[in-house]
């Protein structure tokens, strides 16, 4: 089933059975994100907000899954007669815009990697909650062997590698594999080819079809507010929202199927 969605620049979406299955789709520009792309990815974490998503998985059309920001498309802003510096802020601002809404949507957000993962589309898989990667798949932060900085993507790769990790290869611009990628933590599962990729995602998002979806949004929620809120806040917090599932009608509804050795109601196959 198509989503409500309009047709969007360089995306490929579709629906079933709850999962919004979203796909770069610029394959001979290596799924470059263009200016638009940008935009559609703002207006997909829009949508998803608002919607009855269960999860989101995120891929690449073609041999790479995101080669990183459109430098053609964007050559004539940075380099044209009168570069406008304000502007070129807003451009590269809009990728963090993207990035950070991801990163807070209240579903779980898997990314299916097969091919390149450069620069901003290394940025596209830290902002995952789950990654999962063909063994061939490669990563790197690319932007300093051009001359430049990677702004936007900095804070959520330091924070799904660590800062050591994600300073070296910054700085080095260094393309790693996926078994390094797992060993960093970027990466969380590696599967030989594109047909076992295919059966992972399944797998994975039937595990998180099973997980009821308020307390899964809660759960990120928490999850977020941990790196961010002084531990004894948090604890508060946490025992506040911890009562208030428990009081939800999923609660008495998982509670209910345990003991009667059922599903619960939201449990759905793909």
């Amino acid at each position: 089933m198509t989503t409500t969605l309009p047709e969007l620049e360089g995306l490929l979406l579709s629906e079933r059975s709850g999962v919004l299955f979203v796909t770069l789709n610029r394959p001979e520009q290596r799924n470059a994100l263009s200016a638009g792309v940008l935009d559609g990815l703002c207006r997909i974490a829009e949508y998803v907000e608002k919607s009855q998503m269960r999860a989101v998985v995120l891929r690449g059309a073609g041999e790479t899954f995101c080669a990183g920001g459109d430098l053609k498309s964007f050559r004539d802003v940075f380099h044209g007669d009168n570069p406008d510096r304000a502007q070129i802020a807003a451009v590269n601002r809009n990728y963090g815009t993207a990035l950070a809404a991801w990163d807070r949507l209240p579903v779980a957000v898997i990314a299916a990697v097969d091919g390149a993962a450069m620069a901003g589309g290394m940025g596209l898989v830290a902002i995952a909650d789950i990654a999962i990667s063909t063994a061939s798949a490669r990563f790197a932060l690319t932007e300093t062997k051009l001359g430049l900085t990677p702004a936007q993507i900095s804070p959520f790769v330091i924070a799904r590698i660590g800062l050591h990790h994600a300073r070296r290869l910054m700085l080095t611009s260094a393309v790693i594999g996926a078994g390094e990628a797992m060993r960093l933590s970027l990466v969380d599962e590696i599967v030989a080819d594109a047909d076992a990729l295919d059966a992972a995602v399944e797998r994975t998002v039937n595990q998180v079809l099973r997980c009821a979806p308020e307390a899964n949004a809660l759960t990120k929620e928490l999850a977020h507010a941990a790196l961010e809120t002084d531990l004894e806040s948090l604890l508060d917090d946490a025992a506040v929202r911890f009562a208030d599932t428990m009081l939800a009608a999923e609660a008495h509804e998982g509670v209910a199927a345990f003991f009667g050795k059922r599903d619960p109601e939201w449990v759905r196959n793909v």
